[in-house]
């Protein structure tokens, strides 16, 4: 099945409140030309769930600056002096999980999960409000399961039924997050015939994508 769009079919698919997950670590492996389009949309009061939201001027910071989130559920925002400043001001929300702990709860999300036990933030204030569960004489935190009405992934070569190569570490968070959302758009560096991928570089297999487009090289 050829999964093929053009950027323009995609409009119907962002709403306002909406919640995304978007693959990247500080840019690599961000898929770019979606974000260009959310942009030019303009929408409003998203819920983005990603690793970090970059820098001011690329990738998921410049959906930051454009006032077009209203929440941020990511592992750190160091890098983004806008993420810092509206979260002080209270203009957005900001919930910082610790790494591991983030991509665990996006794998339970996609795997159908009821959550994850983790040690991580026991005696911290990131165990605030969270249920503990005592096992073998230590405590773990219940982590809840997370998922995202659309995921948006970047891919090295993707062929039209959209099995996806990620290059090095563009591979990063991309391959969970496409586990995790209820639409799953993937932004190709390179397109192939459905075959010519081999199946040993496929990380994301195409049963998990419905939309492909041709990304920024």
């Amino acid at each position: 099945m050829n999964k093929i769009v053009k950027p323009e079919d995609l409009k119907p698919l962002f709403k306002e409140g909406m919640s995304i997950m978007i693959g990247g670590f500080l840019g690599c492996g961000t898929p770019h030309k979606i974000i260009d389009l959310l942009i030019q949309l303009n929408i409003k009061n998203l819920t983005i769930i990603a690793n970090d939201t970059s820098y001011v001027d690329k990738g998921i910071g410049r959906l930051i600056v454009n006032k077009q989130v209203k929440k941020v559920i990511a592992s750190h925002i160091g890098t983004n002096s806008e993420t810092g400043r509206l979260m002080n001001l209270g203009e957005m929300e900001v919930e910082l999980v610790p790494q591991g702990t983030l991509i665990e709860r996006i794998r339970a999300g996609g795997s159908g999960l009821g959550g994850v036990l983790t040690p991580t933030g026991v005696g911290t204030t990131i165990e605030e409000g969270k249920q503990k569960i005592r096992i073998q004489d230590k405590d773990y935190l219940l982590e809840l399961p997370l998922k995202a009405d659309l995921s948006i992934i970047r891919g090295t070569i993707v062929d039209e039924s959209g099995n996806t190569f990620y290059r090095g570490t563009t591979r990063n968070f991309n391959p969970i997050i496409a586990m995790a959302g209820e639409k799953v758009i993937v932004e190709a560096e390179k397109i192939v015939k459905t075959g010519q991928l081999d199946p040993d570089y496929v990380t994301t297999p195409g049963v998990l994508v419905d939309y492909i487009i041709e990304g920024i090289e």
